[in-house]
């Protein structure tokens, strides 16, 4: 039987300025494991601490520019892309420029416990 997730949980999220994150399904909203699904929306300037998660993550931007900065560069990910990071690979998310809104997918669920964030 389908199960409908009226609203969901908003959750801190790491950074110089707040983020909202709104979790869908995961860990803390539904208690699903298996995979998260939450909405982002940062302002711009914003900047998360470095990380290497144990989980992939799928990245869609639905309006402005999200930033992703990675051993070998920089990548830009405007409005109407997508991208995809590997568990393992190290990985900085920001907005520099302008803000942005995204859904974030990943495999398994992100957990603070799992996403390993570059010491401050």
């Amino acid at each position: 039987m389908p199960e409908l997730i009226s609203a969901p949980t908003v959750i801190e999220a790491a950074g110089n300025k707040p983020k909202r994150i709104e979790e869908f399904v995961g860990a803390v909203n539904t208690g699903q494991t298996r995979l998260s699904i939450a909405r982002m929306k940062s302002p711009p300037g914003w900047v998360e601490p470095g990380q290497r998660p144990e989980f992939d993550e799928y990245t869609l931007v639905l309006t402005g520019r999200l930033t992703i900065e990675h051993e070998g560069g920089t990548l830009t990910v405007v409005a109407g892309q997508a991208v995809m990071t590997r568990a393992g690979e190290w990985i900085r998310y920001s907005t520099p420029d302008e803000g942005a809104e995204y859904v974030a997918v990943c495999l398994p669920a992100f957990s603070p416990d799992t996403v390993h964030r570059d010491e401050a």
